[in-house]
């Protein structure tokens, strides 16, 4: 069989001689969502000093874009697989970026809230799109496995570029410059990827199921709702509600893709135990790291008081530790295995995330940026080797819905551990006491604080500093220290699951 499959195989990429460029022009996506998402931290302490965001609509800032896109991406990259990937992704991205100049100009939360969550529809063609077309472009699983590694290490190169690019514009500029730069990106993946991608879509997909596309989109986000307003608030009867009709709605989206001739989402993908493994390792790796992710930036420069270029370029080591594990991840899965990389790197991040536990307002930057480079290099090796398993797990026919797991795994991921994570740093924050005089808006946020002490006199104002910034440690400490949590006991679990997996 093995003979009768490779003359196939290379005559299949010798029909593709420009897909190396082509995959140029997919990184450029995977660039433009990851920019995205990292200026956005750095540029919170500024959106939250102009638009006055509450501590729960700042929240809802950060994580409804990954509520809606975690909600439509199923939906999305099995449009794409049957209306063609192509046209998705050069579709996607002309809306984001022009939903990004919406969200430049947000001049309210609610706005600004709104804007995010059209923000994510659009960013949903995006990513499974990549990952689907590199799965129909490179049929050679050494060439898949680096394309791969290329696609990761672009998006992390993304998180080093976003807070550098980001700093020296808010250095600057108003905040909304930092949305902006996407338009230019935006521009060339259009007018090169018209001439370089190939199209591909399944050749027998099926209708598009509208009411599987409205049970994925209330399901994911009724629940993912629920755990934050739990977590926010408590269990208020809309909280239970809620949370009863997303569980209702998933499984009336399962029992439907399994009656269906021609499902949105084949389920018995996940008979597979490596698909599995890897997207449930996916999922609580992001929610492990995501309370460190949102909050850095806030930590560097409100509570170090760093400028935002400097807190970019602090950032730096898990960016440059990412891109670097992300080139070597398939070389080392096959040189060693795929469940010792994973769960070697998981253990990595736990234990980096571990070591920020002992933060305070002084600690030095060596062992700061020693942890930063400990979890880059571990999420570098975790994530691309899990992307190529699932990738590989799956005919190409049906690449779109299978990296729309995958990413709805980050997503989903990203949400809750915002929604969970980031309120016990919220929640932790807000219990602080500070002198009399103290106004309700500082207890709201930091940047709240830091501008309300700006107009007490100065021994109250720096009192109130004092004890808003320990607050946030704290809480940003609990935070570290739950993902660590998390991450160790992912670690166990990839041990198990991916056993006798290979690339």
């Amino acid at each position: 069989m093995t003979s009768t499959l490779q003359p196939a195989r290379a005559a299949e990429v010798e029909q593709r001689p420009g897909r190396w460029l082509a995959l140029s022009v997919l990184v450029l996506a995977v660039l433009l969502v990851a920019v995205d998402a990292t200026v956005l931290g750095l540029a919170t302490p500024f959106i939250s000093e102009d638009l006055r965001p509450s501590g729960t609509q700042l929240l809802w800032i950060g994580d409804v874009y990954s509520f809606v896109i975690a909600g439509l991406l199923v939906s999305m990259g099995s449009l794409g697989d049957r209306i063609g990937r192509k046209r998705i992704l050069l579709g996607g991205a002309t809306a984001f970026g022009a939903i990004s100049v919406l969200n430049a100009y947000a001049a309210t939360p609610e706005l600004m809230i709104l804007a995010r969550a059209l923000l994510g529809v659009a960013g949903a063609t995006l990513m499974p799109a990549t990952l689907a077309l590199i799965r129909n472009l490179f049929h050679d699983p050494r060439e898949r496995s680096l394309a791969v590694g290329i696609w990761g290490a672009t998006a992390s190169g993304g998180t080093a570029v976003g807070p550098i690019v980001g700093g020296l514009l808010l250095e600057h500029f108003w905040w909304g410059s930092v949305f902006l730069i996407n338009l230019p990106v935006m521009a060339v993946l259009v007018l090169v990827g018209l001439r370089t991608l190939p199209e591909s879509r399944n050749p027998d997909p099926g209708p598009w199921d509208l009411v599987s596309v409205v049970l994925s989109l209330v399901g994911v986000v009724g629940v993912v709702y629920a755990v934050k307003e739990a977590a926010a608030g408590g269990f208020t009867w809309p909280v239970p509600a809620t949370g009863v009709l997303g569980a209702a709605a998933l499984y009336g989206f399962v029992r439907r893709q399994l009656t269906l001739p021609k499902p949105l989402l084949d389920m018995r993908l996940f008979r597979s135990r490596g698909f599995s493994g890897a997207v449930l390792a996916d999922l609580l790796t992001v929610l492990g790291m995501s309370g460190l992710v949102f909050f850095l930036s806030q930590y560097l420069q409100l509570v170090q008081n760093r400028r935002p270029f400097e807190a970019g370029l602090a950032e730096l080591p898990a960016a440059v530790g990412a891109v670097v594990a992300g080139l070597l991840a398939g070389r080392a899965a096959r040189r060693f295995s795929v469940r010792s990389v994973v769960s070697g790197s998981l253990a990595a991040i736990g234990l980096g995330l571990a070591a920020l536990t002992t933060l305070s307002g002084t600690t030095g930057y060596p062992m700061l940026g020693t942890a930063l480079l400990v979890v880059g290099v571990g999420a570098g090796f975790s994530f691309t080797v899990t992307a190529d398993v699932i990738l590989s797990s799956v005919p190409k026919e049906q690449a779109g819905a299978a990296s729309a797991v995958s990413e709805t795994a980050y997503e989903l991921g990203a949400a809750l551990g915002i929604a969970l994570l980031g309120s016990i740093v919220t929640g932790v924050y807000r219990g602080f006491t500070g002198p009399a005089g103290t106004p309700s808006a500082a207890h709201e946020s930091l940047g709240g604080a830091i501008e309300a002490a700006a107009s007490l006199p100065a021994h109250t104002s720096e009192t109130l500093l004092h004890a808003a910034r320990e607050s946030f440690v704290h809480g940003l400490h609990l935070a570290s220290g739950a993902g660590a949590a998390v991450l160790l006991a992912t670690a166990v679990a990839a041990w198990f699951l991916l056993r006798g997996q290979k690339l």
